[in-house]
């Protein structure tokens, strides 16, 4: 674990997730303030969350897999797909980079404007309780797309991860929206609440979205698509010393030194 904390990929994978998080928060944030000259609608909300994350897969995916939310980073450790070190340090980027986008847009924000900072809420004529279900389908829904769209043991034609994880989260807003303002993001909720300091059924935006996530995972990788991993080899990636986000990677780097040490050998025998 040592090792990987030390590693400059994982530090830029941390940086990544940090800006990214920011990032989709100031903009999604910024999408729903209330401007007298034009107040926001459900389509136009829906589908700014929607980009944000798409334009952000596309720019980070490769450097830290483009989480940018605790529920989804807790859905890749229930999967045991990356280690329990990276979980943690991923998770802690998010919510900071929450709070630092969620900041910026208040301070550049004038104070008509800002209301509530578009904190996440429960509709008068929901429960918590429901409020809670309608966030762990919503969440469910999104970890499951982000999981079929990012299998790398899949052969057919699956089109841009990112336009479709993009599509999800907007999805899930036109329907988020009515009844909690839509989280689908623990980190998207905590920074405004932190800057504005209102906590009201915060909770909800933690219970629903981290339970949908888990399930999302069991369903995916233990139903869907069961992965041929035993106790050991499952317990080889939590500790952080096998990542198959960058097997891939460790692969081709393997047969590149396999080939130039083959050439090399070429040369001295000329």
């Amino acid at each position: 674990m040592l090792k990987d904390l030390c590693s400059g990929a994982f530090s830029r994978a941390i940086l990544a997730e940090f800006l990214g998080t920011l990032i989709f928060v100031f903009l999604g944030l910024g999408s729903a303030l209330s401007w007298p000259a034009a107040l926001p609608s459900i389509l136009q909300i829906s589908i700014a969350f929607g980009l944000a994350i798409a334009t952000l897969v596309q720019v980070i995916g490769h450097i830290s897999g483009a989480h940018l939310n605790p529920a989804v980073t807790l859905a890749f450790l229930v999967g045991s797909q990356i280690s329990i070190l990276k979980c943690v340090f991923y998770i802690l980027a998010q919510m900071l980079g929450a709070v630092a986008g969620a900041g910026l847009l208040y301070e550049f924000t004038p104070d008509k404007v800002r209301g509530n900072l578009a904190i996440n809420s429960i509709n008068e004529d929901t429960t918590p309780g429901k409020a809670v279900a309608v966030e762990l389908f919503l969440t469910m829904q999104l970890v499951l797309c982000v999981f079929g769209t990012t299998d790398s043991q899949r052969t057919d034609n699956v089109g841009s991860p990112a336009l479709s994880i993009g599509l999800s989260v907007t999805l899930g807003h036109l329907l988020g929206i009515y009844y909690t303002g839509c989280s689908m993001n623990p980190a998207r909720s905590f920074g405004p609440a932190m800057i504005m300091g209102l906590y009201s059924y915060h909770w909800v935006f933690w219970v629903g979205p981290m339970s949908g996530a888990i399930l999302g995972s069991l369903i995916y990788n233990y139903l869907l698509v069961p992965r041929v991993k035993n106790p050991l080899a499952k317990l080889t990636i939590l500790k952080g010393s096998f990542d198959p986000e960058h097997e891939k990677e460790r692969e081709e780097h393997r047969k590149h030194s396999v080939e130039l040490n083959s050439f090399h050998k070429s040369m001295d025998k000329v």
